[in-house]
């Protein structure tokens, strides 16, 4: 059934860290990742006489707007798009992805057609290393994608597990820089040498064998090892790209200093320069922020606690 108004908001991840750049097995990265409550993109659809689109990163809505019409063979109706708010574009919280989804969502709801979030991504070309933002949009929790392999189809999702409720993240954000992206990304890929085959199977070993038991058995003190080993072993191979294993290197210092205080999982997401950690708790979390800005040199970053989502994308049609 159509209606006339859509709200949709759809969650940030972060990208915990590839499984396989090696690619000797026929399938390449693959990846394991976790939707957080905050930030979101959020934004309302509505029919109109003209097709106007409003608010933070509308050039890029725009054109997600206008390709799933066409891809969706609606040229009979206009639409009036408002961003109210976005994920930091560049920031290594997929915020590419998401706002591609949720206005293809939008369109999906509003026209009462079914979602398709996979097929989705993969017209819009979002998904083409990493599977985590389309596996969060319709549910959160932690997955592992299964890497790209000769489908065109975004990476499967090969497992899921939900975030523990009690555990928190800290987010370091740096505002001032942007993560690779585009051609640079692509540039930056071409020139690292291969990942090392040993690294790759020590990593897919930490995954099935620590990472996601301990998820299961909420040990965070084992999934923290194996997080920072994981981000340990891909931050060396992206060093040489971004100028060494953190984009930032006051994000790193600042990631470092709560892995001296006692945070767990310490790492980057995707290619930043958002840093992260986890706390066993909110009270824990509190007292590791106010510690790390009491050491100094925080200055300008942006420092957040949040909490795993283990919901996707909301979409929601207001009552007449």
């Amino acid at each position: 059934m159509k209606s006339d108004v859509v709200n949709v908001s759809a969650p940030a991840r972060l990208h915990l860290g590839f499984l396989d750049m090696n690619g000797s097995l026929g399938r390449m990265f693959g990846g394991i990742g976790m939707a957080i409550s905050a930030p979101v993109t959020r934004l309302t659809l509505s029919r109109a006489s003209t097709t106007t689109v409003d608010g933070p990163d509308r050039t890029r809505a725009r054109w997600h707007l206008e390709a799933i019409r066409s891809h969706l063979s609606i040229s009979y109706e206009h639409h009036h798009l408002v961003i109210h708010e976005v994920i930091p574009s560049h920031s290594g919280l997929g915020s590419g992805t998401q706002i591609a989804l949720a206005v293809a969502a939008a369109v999906r709801a509003l026209e009462g057609l079914p979602l398709d979030p996979e097929g989705d991504a993969q017209f819009l070309g979002r998904g083409n290393r990493s599977g985590v933002g389309a596996g969060f949009f319709l549910k959160g929790g932690v997955l592992v994608d299964g890497g790209k392999g000769h489908s065109a189809s975004p990476p499967p999702v090969i497992a899921r597990l939900p975030f523990p409720e009690d555990w928190r993240v800290i987010m370091v954000l740096d505002p001032a820089l942007k993560g690779l992206t585009g051609n640079a990304e692509v540039d930056a890929f071409s020139t690292l040498p291969p990942f090392p085959e040993r690294d790759a199977a020590d990593i897919c070993r930490l995954v099935l064998m620590q990472v996601l038991p301990a998820l299961a058995e909420t040990d965070i003190a084992a999934f923290g090892a194996a997080i920072s080993d994981i981000q340990r072993r891909v931050g060396q191979h992206f060093g040489p790209a971004q100028g060494g294993p953190f984009a930032s290197r006051q994000v790193g210092d600042a990631i470092a200093m709560l892995g001296t205080l006692g945070a767990h999982g310490l790492g980057q997401s995707s290619w930043g320069p958002t840093g992260f950690a986890f706390a066993p708790g909110a009270e824990e979390a509190a007292v590791l922020v106010r510690q790390l800005k009491e050491s100094g040199n925080t200055e300008g970053l942006d420092i957040r606690i949040v909490e795993g989502r283990n919901d996707g994308a909301t979409i929601e049609i207001p009552a007449p």
